[in-house]
């Protein structure tokens, strides 16, 4: 009949001291050993006495187990495999006693190392497999660095690089190797290094091999290496990147190759670290003339721009750039100090310019892309030609400063007379937002048209717009001497849409319904109440008056 199988287990306290109980089940197991018959024996480390706890039958291994902490599992439901795992040995039945000995003695001693050793922590990097790299026909496998497996960004994309996936980890053998030897090199000079000391013969003869690698720089391209750089670029135009090959030395070129592969890894760290997360808003804040502005929304800028992560815009042409310093120069040579287009509108410092999207198509595709930053809703980019921006400032000595603006289709089915309005953020709480709103009122009037702002729209256009609403429909009734009112002629006189005179009539509790007929209610004490406020503001300057408007209605496109 067979013996039964016998577990035992080494363990060591809290205080670095053997338990014991696992001692007196060694002393056990030694005795036992003696006979000669052992069969294999199976040691668990302490480490991984929780997992197999439920096993044990005896209370002496379950009170030693009590001492120990379980490490976490990993995904396949087992311990990790650097201290937990389990120490199988498998001692020949004729094995001696103090073999036997000898082994539990070095095993009792690991034990020990492992009680006092720091637990290790494993990192994985964790990779959304629901994302997907910009580069068609790519399927997101490889790194430019050959360092990882998937990636998501045109910097790591091998196929955006004209490389494949296997080419990119030969590449980081090799440049492992060189960076290896080079180190070593360093190491050695390092050494023997004097303050004035001449070049070793290996750093001589690596000065000539580079020499020699560089000759062979190409002053020009053949014919046939022309066209099929021509042919690369019209197949893929920006999709992907230009052929490098024979342009420059192999040396030179390999040069630029670590140079990538280097940014490549520092993003992929970013990345992982979640710094930076593809597809969301990477610009967090842009330099605007004398602010310094936090962004809200993403905003489509160019991927080399907008992982950077901080922009510089020109406040008056509105060209983007990558740097402070690039910023400066384009300032002093910059001969803008207002928006282009036709002033329209001009009362003490606030001004209003007319640009066509057709005329001035990079100045509105800039207004757009900055807009996005501070807007929810907008989808309006690069299509700017059937609209004309109107775009409010405030002069001073410098120029003209950006304030907001609105953007309106030339033809609008709808008789939108609004398509995208924003304040800028500085702006803000200032009375702006409800000029901008004003003056698209007043060029509803001067075209006879009934307007209505395009929807959706945004939180705070539409509290903006509620508000322009209330305040122009008690001004109406603090104005009327008649004794019946009108929807249609309040339409008329304002401009406002129906549709919005009625929702704000309702939200202000002046609509009822009597009699099949709906009636129009004049609150007294909210006239009252909007009437004390217009007194304590007094004469603001935040009014748009229409005798300063100097425009007419385009006609057509």
């Amino acid at each position: 009949m067979p013996r039964r199988r016998q577990r035992h287990m080494v363990g060591s306290g809290s205080d670095g001291t053997e338990d014991s109980d696992s001692s007196a089940e060694r002393e056990q197991t030694n005795s036992s050993e003696s006979d000669g018959n052992m069969p294999k024996r199976q040691r668990l480390t302490r480490a991984s006495t929780r997992l197999s706890q439920s096993s044990q039958d005896t209370p002496d291994l379950k009170r030693a187990a009590d001492h120990d902490e379980s490490p976490p599992l990993t995904p396949t439901g087992n311990a990790p495999s650097s201290e937990s795992e389990l120490d199988i040995s498998s001692p020949s039945p004729n094995a001696s006693h103090d073999e036997s000995q000898a082994k539990d003695q070095a095993n009792r001693d690991s034990d020990k190392d492992l009680s006092h050793r720091p637990k290790r922590r494993r990192c994985h990097e964790t990779y959304n497999f629901n994302m997907k790299c910009p580069t068609p026909g790519c399927n997101s496998l490889g790194h430019l660095t050959g360092k990882h497996e998937r990636h998501f960004a045109v910097s790591g994309c091998p196929l955006y690089h004209n490389l494949s996936a296997d080419e990119c980890k030969v590449k980081a053998i090799s440049r492992e190797k060189q960076e290896e030897e080079v180190k070593g090199q360093e190491e050695n000079n390092s050494r023997h290094a004097t303050r004035h000391q001449t070049p070793t013969s290996k750093q001589s003869r690596y000065k000539e091999q580079v020499a020699e690698m560089r000759k062979g720089r190409n002053s020009g391209l053949q014919k046939e290496q022309k066209e099929k750089h021509m042919e690369h670029r019209q197949t893929h135009s920006n999709t992907r990147e230009p052929l490098l090959e024979n342009i420059t030395s192999e040396y030179d070129l390999e040069l630029f190759r670590k140079a990538q592969a280097r940014a490549s890894e520092d993003m992929e760290k970013l990345r992982i670290q979640g710094q930076i997360t593809e597809g969301s808003n990477m610009i967090k804040t842009i330099l605007f003339g004398r602010y310094e502005l936090d962004t809200w929304y993403h905003s489509p800028y160019p991927e080399e721009y907008a992982r950077l992560g901080r922009l510089y815009v020109c406040e008056f042409c509105l060209k983007y750039m990558k740097s402070q310093t690039i910023l400066r120069r384009h300032m002093a040579k910059c001969v803008w100090k207002h928006p282009p287009g036709d002033e329209v509108y001009r009362k003490g410092g606030i001004s209003v310019f007319e640009v066509d999207g057709k005329k001035n198509k990079i100045y509105c595709q800039n207004l757009c892309l900055l807009a996005k930053l501070f807007l929810d809703h907008k989808t309006l980019y690069y299509d700017v030609e059937p609209f004309l921006f109107y775009v409010m400032t405030e002069a001073d000595n410098t120029g003209c400063h950006l304030v907001g603006y609105f953007s309106k289709e030339k033809n609008s089915f709808l008789n939108y007379n609004v398509s995208c309005i924003l304040t800028m953020p500085q702006y803000m709480r200032q009375g702006f937002g409800k000029m901008l709103i004003d003056f698209s009122y007043l060029l509803s009037k001067v075209e006879e048209r009934v307007g209505s702002p395009e929807r959706p729209l945004s939180d705070l256009g539409l509290i903006s717009y509620r508000s322009y609403w209330k305040e122009v429909l008690l001004r109406y009734m603090y104005n009327f001497q008649g004794k019946e009112i009108s929807i249609k002629e309040i339409s008329q006189e304002t401009a406002v849409n129906p549709v919005d005179i009625v929702s704000t009539l309702q939200s202000l509790q002046m609509l009822k319904y009597w009699k099949g007929k709906h009636l129009v209610l004049k609150r007294q004490d909210l006239i009252d109440e909007w009437r004390a406020k217009e007194i304590k503001r007094g004469n603001s300057n935040k009014t748009i008056d229409p005798s300063s408007l100097k425009w007419t209605p385009p006609k057509g496109t």
